[in-house]
């Protein structure tokens, strides 16, 4: 007999294999920082959207050992419909092996309408209509009379005012069209279900179902038969023209190069330097027309934000970043001594006003300022401008004095074999000092890069003492080291205009 949850059809909807790989190899799967983020803004989003309506009962049942209870969350599903439960959350049905749990069941119309619901703000994706299509099928072949399909996700218009108000932040979306057409496909797709997972790993090449709906986490495995480096990795070309490229059977920078594929300057350099084994290629004129840009006391600036899918602080909005820290490092004449400055808000409140106070009171006005990627750092600083009128004009003026130290590299200016198709600081810093274990991110401990600084700052404030001060030593060392990493960045490009 087929087993299949809501989650397992959606994985088969993306991709047969995937479901197979995930029952049979789960341990090839990759898991990156957005999965996490993912289920953890979904987990929040869910808690909150059970109160939609008002009044529920919620089903959840688990075991001993932690996980789901799932004939329990079925007996209390039918008693509480029994009793006329106005709304069931996680509202549980099985059918001849298929299981599903609706995330608001609501009686209307003389039926049951499903409510799902997303923590994303684009109610028109597909896989989230096959979600609800299956749900639907699940639930009238327990012979429910589903009156309705709705679609539940967080409207990004939204701003905060003090005040929780769901109707406002919730955006309900009635997709009952697409649902009807995606029904249509059910019965084809559990017979692919099920004649995938009683035979072979199945022989699906690598497409456009890799990134969407989701990123998946086989994509190494998938791939592993490819040449390295690949069209994959080429700078600035595209998922579907890389795809179009490896299905003309060009996917080595080899053959790329043989039939004259690519044209753009930096990509070519790329390849030129992959196969010939060049090591750096400098436009030293370029860099020191650059570097006679900025100017001393020199600041070298880093941000970094998390983003709350359920804004908590009054003015902002679901996914808003909101920067909770920065490490600025700087020097004040030229041949002076690099000095260090540093803020980590405390988790919990509003980290924006203290940030922003201490932003002005750590860099003058009419200085430079560099940032890595500066449209990011210029973006934040805006938003607390228009946060805070009364610190707005010197944080403007911090902001029309940034220059961006990525510039030499994606201006092509600078470039060694080591970087590959990236010119972020993760790749621009172990491709000038590979052998430096203190300017490696690998060796930190607990944060490694922003998704998890992302990630580690909201939990800290329910942290216990011990673990609460480590996740903070943790942060400050991470970006402390983006800051660093400009500056000895910085140095590399003065040492080479002196050749």
């Amino acid at each position: 007999m087929l087993y299949l949850s809501k989650s397992k059809y959606c994985r088969l909807w993306q991709c047969p294999k995937m479901l197979w790989l995930d029952t049979y190899r789960p341990e090839l799967h990759e898991a990156n920082a957005a999965d996490e983020a993912r289920f953890t803004a979904g987990n929040e989003v869910g808690d909150l959207a059970m109160g939609l309506f008002g009044d529920y009962v919620e089903v959840t049942a688990k075991k001993e050992d932690g996980r789901l209870d799932l004939p329990e969350m079925i007996r209390r599903t039918e008693e509480e419909m029994k009793k006329g439960s106005p709304v069931i959350c996680e509202a549980s049905f099985s059918f001849g092996g298929l299981y599903c749990a609706v995330d608001l069941l609501k009686k209307e119309n003389g039926g049951w309408a499903i409510y799902e619901v997303k923590s994303s703000t684009h109610p028109d994706s597909a896989v989230y209509r096959a979600d609800v299509a299956y749900q639907k099928y699940v639930l009238e072949h327990c012979g429910m009379h589903v009156t309705g399909t709705y679609l539940v996700t967080i409207d990004s218009s939204y701003v905060y005012d003090g005040e929780l108000r769901l109707d406002e932040l919730f955006r309900v979306t009635d997709i009952s069209d697409g649902v009807c057409e995606e029904m249509k496909n059910i019965e084809k797709n559990l017979r692919a279900a099920e004649q995938t997972l009683s035979g072979e790993e199945p022989q699906i090449d690598i497409g456009e179902h890799c990134r969407d709906p989701y990123e998946c986490g086989y994509w190494g495995y998938c791939t592993r038969a490819l040449p390295t480096p690949n069209v994959f990795g080429l700078y600035r070309v595209g998922f579907k023209t890389a795809l179009k490229y490896y299905y003309d059977g060009v996917a080595s920078f080899e053959a790329l190069l043989a039939a004259g594929k690519i044209k753009g300057k930096t990509a070519l350099r790329q390849i030129d330097f992959a196969l010939n084994d060049w090591g750096t290629f400098a436009d030293r004129d370029a860099i020191r027309a650059f570097l006679g840009t900025l100017s001393y006391p020199l600041y070298f600036l880093d941000f970094e934000t998390m983003q709350l899918p359920v804004p908590k602080y009054v003015g902002s909005r679901p996914y808003q970043q909101i920067p909770f820290q920065y490490s600025l490092h700087y020097i004040e004449k030229e041949g002076g001594e690099v000095k260090h400055k540093e803020f980590l808000a405390e988790s919990g409140p509003d980290p924006r006003r203290a940030l922003a106070q201490r932003l002005c009171a750590d860099i003058p006005k009419d200085v430079c300022v560099t940032a890595y990627n500066k449209g990011f750092e210029c973006g934040r600083i805006k938003e607390l401008a228009e946060a805070f009128p009364d610190l707005a004009e010197h944080l403007m003026n911090i902001e029309g004095n940034i220059k961006d130290l990525l510039t030499p590299f994606q201006s092509g200016w600078y470039y060694n074999r080591a970087m590959g198709g990236s010119f972020s600081i993760k790749s621009v810093l172990p491709a000038l000092f590979p052998d430096d274990p203190e300017l490696d991110y690998h060796n930190l401990e607990g944060v490694h890069n922003g998704s998890e600084a992302m990630e580690i700052f909201p939990r800290i404030e329910f942290m216990p003492p011990e673990e609460k001060e480590s996740a903070r030593r943790n942060l400050l060392k991470y970006c402390e080291l983006d800051t660093l990493a400009m500056v000895k960045v910085w140095e590399k490009l003065n040492i080479l205009t002196l050749n």
